[in-house]
């Protein structure tokens, strides 16, 4: 599938999933324990051997190796992911035209992302449209520039009109969640807040945040938080972040009683191919450092980003199981 003539190639299923986001509102309500988020899908790509540069990262793989795509859903969905993340980090139209790519195509990409999530589930064996259980699906909505250079954050007008139809795309496609990741300011947080809290579709926010109780811009991470809460985020926490840097969160959390997230990552951003892996935590060291978030009655979601594989929730799934 060339770049040259990119044209949806999978038939759209974006309707299934629909009449599950009940029973998914009631375990974001914190019904039956956390949610169990997949992992890593650019860096899994970049694992494979598909080709993830800069600026498209893993939205190559949509053009280039949807069945590629496929596989890393469905090696998530095996592992025992209830929440499978479609690859939508980068399909915003800005990013397609820096890649010299036509703005028009956010649509087909976004929807081609979607379906074949679903089609993971589908081949799985765990179609949503036939059991309350999920797996259900999510729209990744990120920074709209990089996640770890807050000073490249746009302006207002333009970060409230890309998002409200960054949300309108991924609510076409049929997504069931919309997770709004990898925030470094208070105020794109907030605009994506109030473009999904508009859309009706149930959404989650995560930071980033690397000190104590500050995002990476060095706004108030609990502040942040607490107006995403006001404003309908049915989750809040902080996700691309190191194990490591995860107790200076939990600390600033954990009091406020918010429904919690948490997804942290196993490596550090790179130019080249936007991240570099780490392979020095493996399944059970990476449980055993979400141990005190597993431990909160408020946490609602937990998984995995940047770095984790299969194998990092399939050791989660087993802790949750236990």
């Amino acid at each position: 599938m060339g770049r040259e003539s990119i044209q949806s190639s999978t038939t759209s299923v974006a309707s299934r999933g629909r009449a599950e986001r009940g029973s998914l509102e009631s375990r974001l309500g914190g019904d039956a324990g956390p949610l169990l988020l997949d992992g890593a899908t650019g860096t899994e790509l970049e694992r494979a051997g598909v080709h993830t540069g800069l600026p498209l990262w893993s939205t190559h793989a949509l053009i280039d190796a949807p069945d590629a795509v496929r596989d890393v859903h469905a090696a998530y969905v095996r592992a025992g992911a209830e929440i499978v993340t479609a690859n939508t980090f980068r399909t915003q139209a800005r990013i397609l035209e820096r890649a010299g790519l036509p703005a028009s195509e956010d649509r087909v990409l976004t929807r081609r992302a979607v379906d074949l999530a679903r089609e993971a589930i589908a081949s799985e064996g765990a179609e949503p449209s036939s059991t309350d259980a999920g797996p259900w699906v999510a729209g990744s909505m990120p920074p709209l520039e990089d996640c770890y250079a807050p000073d490249r954050v746009p302006d207002p007008k333009a970060l409230d009109r890309e998002h409200r139809l960054q949300v309108e795309v991924l609510g076409e496609a049929g997504v069931d969640l919309v997770l709004i990741e990898t925030m470094n300011t208070a105020r794109e947080a907030a605009s994506a807040v109030d473009a999904a809290a508009a859309s009706g579709l149930p959404f989650v926010v995560s930071f980033v945040s690397w000190r104590p109780g500050r995002l990476l811009s060095g706004d108030d991470l609990t502040g942040a938080a607490r107006r995403a809460v006001d404003h309908g985020a049915r989750a809040v926490g902080v996700n691309c972040v190191p194990p490591s840097s995860l107790a200076a969160s939990l600390d600033c959390l954990a009091e406020t009683g918010l429904p919690l997230l948490v997804s942290p990552n196993l490596g550090e951003p790179n130019d080249e191919t936007g991240f570099t892996r780490s392979e020095s935590c493996d399944g059970e060291d990476f449980v055993a450092q979400l141990e005190p978030w597993l431990a909160l009655p408020s946490l609602r979601i937990v998984g995995g980003c940047c770095g984790t594989t299969p194998d990092h929730v399939a050791s989660l799934a087993r802790r949750l199981r236990d």
